[in-house]
Parts: structure tokens; sequence; C-alpha cells
């Protein structure tokens, strides 16, 4: 598959460096205006472009990892080049049915949700279609299952999806953040503290993604009578660990949602 992907920002990147290294017999395109901090991609056979048109009549999926103020400008410069293409936008708030007019019902559309941990083959890609584009959606589906998982969800999850999952990065990075710097106060030194702290939420989602059990049946695991996790987690929920996180992820959402 040939893949061209518009956009080589943060997501653009991982994307691009996610095909070239889990991927097979795909080659890739991404382009960026000012394309100096992205030509390190070359070396892992990634073609870097200034011209978001570059070659892109020979493509066979579009990503558009642009922000929604981009949209109207990058369509007007494509489009005239292009002609019965898949799309794949991974832009925040665009529906399906909007960019289906916005490329006259020309193009087959698919949305989508992934993040930055695609580079490692580790993004939860979220990806919606219409009916009518199953056949050119399913391709895209398994490309991104090869970065990751991809599961297919309603459209209208997608704004959720979003904060969940690409938002969530964020998130998991600050819980990280702070077990390190609690690290330190109890004696660690940083570079410790933070590698012993991302290997236990590694190993902790690991554990879940392969048993397919409930949080709170591994937790059960780890703490015991009287021990010291049951008191650090009812320490935590005292100050509102899980209700601040939760008002958090509902704050995101409002603010994709306006």
């Amino acid at each position: 598959m040939k893949v061209h992907i518009i956009g080589g920002g943060n997501l653009g990147v991982s994307i691009a460096l996610g095909i070239a290294k889990f991927s097979k017999n795909n080659q890739v395109t991404i382009t960026r205006r000012n394309t100096a901090s992205i030509l390190y991609l070359q070396e892992l056979d990634i073609t870097v472009s200034s011209d978001n048109k570059h070659k892109i009549q020979e493509a066979d999926l579009i990503i558009l990892t642009i922000k929604p103020y981009q949209v109207d400008t990058v369509l007007a410069e494509i489009l005239p080049v292009i002609s019965n293409k898949t799309i794949a936008s991974a832009v925040s708030g665009l529906a399906i049915d909007v960019l289906q007019d916005k490329t006259n019902q020309e193009h087959h559309v698919v949305r989508i949700m992934p993040n930055i941990a695609a580079q490692f083959g580790e993004s939860a890609t979220c990806i919606s279609f219409s009916e009518k584009d199953k056949a050119q959606a399913l391709p895209v589906v398994t490309l991104f299952e090869d970065l990751g998982t991809a599961p297919i969800i309603d459209e209208k999850l997608m704004d959720a999806a979003t904060v969940l999952g690409a938002c969530g990065t964020a998130y998991a990075l600050r819980y990280i953040r702070a077990s390190m710097q609690a690290g330190i106060e109890i004696g660690f030194d940083s570079q410790t503290a933070l590698a012993i702290a991302a290997q236990t939420v590694k190993g902790a989602a690991k554990m879940l993604l392969e048993e397919k059990v409930h949080p709170e049946q591994l937790i059960d695991r780890v703490t015991t009578p009287q021990g010291c996790t049951i008191v650090g987690l009812n320490e935590m929920e005292h100050n509102g660990f899980s209700s601040s996180l939760i008002k958090g992820i509902k704050t995101s959402l409002k603010q994709i949602k306006g």
C-alpha cells in the first residue's frame, strides 16, 4: 500500500514511523511545510516532501494529520489532482459526513484517532466509517492493527475516543511523572524512579490486556489485609484520585464538543 500522510507533526510522524517499523509492504510519504525537522525519516525509506501533492495521485491511502483550521486549505490544494481515493482523517471534530461533503462525495472517507504510541506499535487507534465505504476501510483497519489495536467504533463515540485514547496518553504520563516524583521523595534517584514507575505501568497494562479482566481483580492480587498497598490506595481516593481523573476526561470531552 502506498500511504500519503499530510501533516508532519507529532502524530503524522508517529504514524509514519509505525508503518515503517511494524507494517510490511508499504511505501510512506509524509509532507510538511518545513521539512528540516523530519528529514531523518528518510533513513527509514520514508519519502519526505514540502509539497502536499508529491506523487499523491499514486497513493492508495491519504491520511490527514492536520489541524481543523487547515482542512479547507489542504483539500483545495489536493482535490483537483486526485480521484477515487481513500482518505483517513485524524482531524479532531471533523465528522465523516462533513468531510464527504467537503470532498464532493467523490472519495472514500474513514475517520481514525490514533495516538503517538503508533511509532512503537502500541497505539489505540479507534476507527469509524460509513457502511458504503466498508471495503475501502478494512485495509485501513488492518494497517493500524499493525501499529497497536484498532477497534471499530460508532462515530458518535469518536470525540470520546479522542479523549480516552489520545489525550489519555498525557494522563497516563502525568501519573508516571507523579509516581516518579514520589519515588525521589522516598529515596530513589530520578532515573531509577522513572524506570520503575514506567515499567510498573507497562506491566499492569500488559496484564490487563492479556488476561482481559476488570482492573479490580488484579488490584485484589496486590492488596493484602492491613498491607501497605490498601492504605496507599485509600489515601489516594480520599484525596480524589479517581474522581479527579474522571472529571479531567469529561472536561476534555466538553472542550472538543465546544
